[in-house]
């Protein structure tokens, strides 16, 4: 077997420009800078407790249609900056879901300057460290690149449910700010301007809200998100969930992911005492839970894949019968720009759970979304505030792009195939991360959310697949290998290149060659 090692020189060009990219870009803010907030902000001074407006009814400035993650943390912080806000949420009851559990470092920096860090303290969150990676026995962990962070700073793991009521606890306790459950059947539209939603409360009366921005957060499964955007939803697998109690994960405070046939499985802490277990099923139908092939599939097929530290904690998981499904969905951001309207959260952009960055890209569009508002008095302008509200698009999209294409481009290179190349470039994959130093610490900064950037996740993708073809053609080259080396270059292209496109290029990688990027804020 080739040394590891000794293919280095192969990497050599590529990790020049990576470091090359780094050092010209390693003062820059990796996500959306001041700067650029700045640039579409200028020349607008505001004093405290100026940013409220006027609708006719002359109650709320903002509504906000779900209270979810996205929902709650957007209403907490818009009514912090004194906007009053009127939140329509279905089910105030605590969620029960199995995704949503994983907030990445760069997300949880997110929360802090959204002033939400202490949501995750009081509900037994875990803190999260780095990955644990593990194919065919051999394993590898990851850590994130914490060192230039406070020492709080890390992943944090918890139950979905106990963080978002913390959330909704810390948005309603604020004066501005109107929590109230309801359904929400349609926006209200006038001369193509939304001006409100019709909604029903808890107990089926009807009533109708105004406001001069509705936001619309209302989660995956959203029913108001055609009229305001070009839904393309995929649903590659689903996951099926189990807790597992008293378990001891081989690396404490990390996430595991074994590549397994067919597709990955994932650990990771949820409480003290509560291990989230998510096997992915790929394709549209899982096996039936009722019947019992669901404990069938998890006994036979994945049960022998699974680390033997953790082995008896998963039989006795499936033994005990709570076991759950969720699809994944995956969804491009592709907004209709609507006078009075915006999308956000999972109702506007989706992306595979593998990575655990859903959260870290809601949280860190609100904080766009916050300082574009945060100059304007007056949101009564619906026209106007539509056209400059378009630059929220393009500054949000380096930060969601590359999160979302890494997930979309993890998750087939994780997934097993039949084809040689696909092998080897999960394989390659694999050892490319084992090496440690800056192979496994950029592709770790990219997932944790704590630098995103575009051109740093392409340049990292591709090495992975020359360090594929160099272990193909070491020492040896044959007709064969030199093949699949060339089919795998093919269909790492094949893989990325069509995701970015879904994103959309220009806005990836030139976000300021867009002209909505300068625009400045209406007048007053």
């Amino acid at each position: 077997m080739v040394d590891q090692y000794a293919l280095a020189w192969i990497l050599g060009a590529t990790l020049s420009l990576v470091a090359l990219y780094n050092l010209v870009f390693s003062r820059k803010n990796p996500g959306v800078s001041s700067d650029a907030v700045a640039h579409c902000t200028e020349n607008i001074t505001t004093g405290k407790g100026e940013c409220r407006s006027t609708n006719r009814n002359g109650e709320v400035d903002v509504i906000i249609v779900g209270a979810g993650v996205a929902g709650s943390a957007l209403a907490h912080t818009l009514g912090k900056d004194g906007r009053r806000v009127h939140v329509i949420e279905r089910d105030l009851s605590e969620p029960d879901r199995i995704v949503g559990e994983l907030l990445q470092p760069g997300g949880y920096l997110k929360l802090i300057e959204l002033g939400l860090e202490d949501c995750v303290e009081e509900i037994d969150a875990q803190p999260v460290f780095g990955y644990a990676l593990f194919k065919d026995g051999k394993n590898a962990r990851l850590s994130y690149p914490l060192e230039k962070f406070h020492s709080n700073v890390s992943g944090r793991s918890f139950h979905n449910g106990r963080f978002i009521q913390r959330m909704r606890e810390k948005a309603a306790s604020l004066p501005s700010v109107q929590l109230e459950q309801g359904t929400v059947t349609s926006l209200i539209e006038e001369e193509g301007t939304i001006t409100g939603v019709n909604y029903k409360n808890k107990d089926g009366q009807e009533f109708a809200s105004f406001a001069p921005l509705t936001i619309v957060c209302d989660g995956c499964f959203s029913n108001l998100r055609r009229s305001l955007c070009n839904p393309k939803v995929d649903v590659p697998s689903s996951f099926v969930g189990l807790v597992l109690e008293n378990c001891e994960l081989p690396y404490a405070n990390h996430g595991h992911v074994i590549l397994a046939d067919p597709s990955p499985i994932l650990f990771y802490p949820i409480s003290s005492t509560e291990v989230r277990c998510l096997v992915d099923v790929p394709g549209s139908k899982v096996p039936s839970i009722s019947n019992g092939e669901m404990a069938n599939y998890l006994k036979t097929v994945v049960a022998p894949q699974i680390p033997p530290e953790i082995y008896a904690a998963f039989v006795a998981a499936v033994d005990k019968g709570n076991i759950r499904t969720m699809p994944n969905r995956s969804m491009p951001a592709a907004p209709y720009p609507t006078p009075g309207a915006l999308l956000m959260g999972d109702a506007f952009n989706m992306r595979h759970p593998l990575t655990g960055g859903g959260m870290t890209v809601a949280l860190s569009d609100i904080v766009v979304l916050r300082n574009l508002l945060r100059p304007l008095r007056d949101l009564n302008d619906a026209s106007t505030l539509s056209k400059y509200l378009e630059s929220f698009y393009t500054l949000r999209k380096p930060v969601a792009a590359t999160i979302n294409t890494l997930a979309g481009a993890l998750y087939k290179v994780f997934c097993a195939s039949p084809d040689q190349a696909r092998k080897e470039m999960r394989q390659a994959c694999f050892d490319y991360l084992s090496l440690g130093g800056v192979f496994s610490e950029g592709p770790v900064s990219l997932l944790s959310g704590l630098n995103p950037r575009p051109i740093s996740l392409v340049l990292h993708f591709f090495a992975v697949a020359i360090y594929g073809v160099g272990r193909l053609l070491l020492p040896f080259p044959s007709p064969k290998r030199i093949w699949i080396g060339a089919r795998l270059i093919s269909g790492a292209s094949g893989i990325i290149f069509p995701i970015i496109k879904a994103e959309g290029v220009r806005q990836m990688f030139f976000p300021a060659t867009v002209r909505a990027y300068y625009r400045t804020p209406p007048a007053k």
